[in-house]
């Protein structure tokens, strides 16, 4: 995998899989055109996410479904840092765990995202990854998020987040996955 090449070394993870029976041209198209609209409960979720930065003036983040979740990812302060056939790898740089949302660092692609050494801040690799190895009709989905910090503050700082956040997290990767398989195999 790409991820395992662009981050080996994480401190926190997740990951979910499910089977599609679509082809790999099929998924990936679906994976880089799902909207918020279509994963039940993900604006509800970022809703509540962003509760306390709207009560302190500080704005939230909705998500529309004028484009893709990718897209509007790109847009946050995530790059994509490699892409096959099979793998999409995307990133960020943030202060997460700021009650009023996350802090992004603004970087301009995989070198910056490879050298960034900064403490206060986690660096954060997530992808999408379609083996189709045993057909060309049925493949293994994933999703993969890894998240380094890399000093002890910033472990300590997102250990906290991460416990509070986790449940949605995985929430919203599991309904983005069902997502994906629904309408992968919908043709």
């Amino acid at each position: 995998m790409l991820l395992d090449k662009i981050m080996p070394t994480y401190h926190f993870n997740e990951v979910h899989a499910t089977v599609v029976q679509a082809s790999t041209d099929r998924i990936f198209r679906v994976i880089k055109e799902t909207r918020a609209t279509d994963i039940p409960l993900f604006n509800t979720l970022f809703w509540i996410r962003s509760v306390l930065g709207r009560l302190t003036g500080r704005g939230g983040r909705y998500f529309s479904n004028d484009s893709s979740l990718l897209d509007q990812a790109l847009k946050l302060g995530f790059v994509v840092l490699a892409e096959t056939d099979q793998e999409i790898v995307f990133g960020a740089i943030a202060e997460w765990w700021r009650l009023w949302g996350a802090k992004f660092y603004q970087i301009a692609g995989i070198e910056d995202f490879l050298t960034f050494d900064r403490p206060g801040y986690a660096i954060v690799a997530a992808n999408f990854c379609v083996d189709c190895s045993s057909s060309t009709s049925v493949a293994k989905v994933s999703t993969e998020t890894r998240i380094y910090a890399p000093d002890p503050t910033a472990r300590k700082e997102f250990a906290i987040y991460w416990r509070m956040i986790y449940p949605g997290s995985a929430l919203i990767r599991r309904m983005w996955l069902r997502s994906i398989k629904r309408r992968a195999e919908r043709g």
